[in-house]
Parts: C-alpha cells; structure tokens; sequence
C-alpha cells in the first residue's frame, strides 16, 4: 500500500504544473518572454509567451501550419477553458474557419488579423484590460514574426516601451528565423503603418499590474 501511495505521489508531482493565465500579478519577467515555450499552452503550439500579464498571449504552431486552417477545435475548446475570450491568427489564416468557441459560461472568439492593420488588435486588447475579460491569444504560423510584430506594437501603447525598444525585443525573440527582405526591413515596414492610439490609454494601475518586469 505505501509503495501505490508513493508511486501516486511521484505521479502526481510529475505532472506540469497549471498556469493561471488571467493573473495580472506584476508582469511578465524576460526569461518568460523569451522561453521556447510556457505552462498554458495549447496543445501543439510554439513560441507560447506571456506578453501582458493576464491579457496577452503570443505564439505559432509546432511545425508551422502548412494548410493555413488555424487553431483546431480543441486548440480553441483548450484555450477557452484555460480563460482565453479572443485571439488572432495574425496574416496566415487563409483557410481558417474563424468563429466563437463556447465553453461552459465563458467564448473564445477567433479573428484574423494583419500585423500592418494592427488597431483591431490594439482595441481588443485594451478592452480586455479594461473590462477584466480573459487575456488575447495572438498567434502565427510559426509564432516568431506577424505575432511578435503586434506584440511589439502593444508593447508600444500599453506599457510606453519606445519603438526601439519594442523592435529589440522582437528581433531577440524570433530565436534567429529569417527574414524575407532583411529582418531589420521587415519590422521597419510593420511599424510604418502603427502609431499610438491615445484613446487607449490605461491606468498606471492597470500598467503596473500587467506591464513586462524590467
């Protein structure tokens, strides 16, 4: 019997640990932000980071989505229960059935989305900061370029990063991926079409509860 209670326990301990992706405890740390991968991430995906704590998720798919169809119903059955309410499938989502999943009383509604049209992005995320909804996922084909791009960009208009700071951060996370045209080309142009949307102003409050730790 003790021996069954030990192994239960080694079993138990074994398991990966529960992220509780809605917490806005401070911000993401750089190690997080820059980590092949965390706990909450749906099955299948690459590149899972925290970018807001509590409201914004990036990432790809493990080996890429070569049929362009997006997250899988139970890729968004997963993310629902986990407390996701939107995400994005950033300048890929050619084939995809985009749509609202419902899971118990919560939805994840899933759009497309373009990271050289980034206000409805920008939007979503600031009312899921202001209304307290689950956080956005933002993801990609592979989750290191159009992800990262929006992700620098909110970056940019919720935590006051400058844009050299945002570019940097998204150059150190795409893990070295190549870049049509020259990486240093491709983020320029993604930035061209963004500026800051003073109408979506947060609170200091509200920044320093989801804001990245420096």
């Amino acid at each position: 019997m003790l021996k069954l209670i030990l192994a239960l326990a080694l079993s138990v301990a074994a398991l990966p640990a529960l992220a509780d992706v809605t917490s806005r405890s401070g911000g993401p740390s750089k190690s997080e932000m820059l980590a092949r991968s965390n706990p909450g991430a749906p099955d299948g995906a690459a590149f899972f980071r925290p970018v807001l704590d509590g409201v914004l998720y990036r990432g790809g798919f493990s080996g890429g989505d070569k049929g362009r169809t997006g997250l899988s119903s139970g890729q968004r059955q997963q993310l629902c229960g986990e407390g996701f309410s939107r995400g994005f499938y950033a300048d890929f989502g050619k084939n995809t059935d985009f749509g609202t999943t419902s899971c118990g009383g919560g939805s994840f509604n899933y759009q497309a989305a373009r990271s050289s049209r980034p206000a409805n992005v920008m939007k979503a995320i600031h009312d899921t900061i202001v209304s307290n909804d689950g956080p956005v996922y933002v993801h990609c084909m592979w989750g290191v370029h159009s992800s990262g791009a929006l992700s620098a960009m909110a970056l940019v208009q919720f935590c006051g990063w400058s844009e050299r700071r945002a570019k940097a951060y998204w150059n150190e996370a795409r893990n070295g991926a190549p870049c049509s045209g020259g990486c240093d080309a491709w983020i320029d142009g993604k930035f061209e079409r963004f500026k800051v949307d003073a109408s979506l102003s947060i609170s200091d409050a509200q920044r320093a509860a989801i804001c990245p730790k420096d």
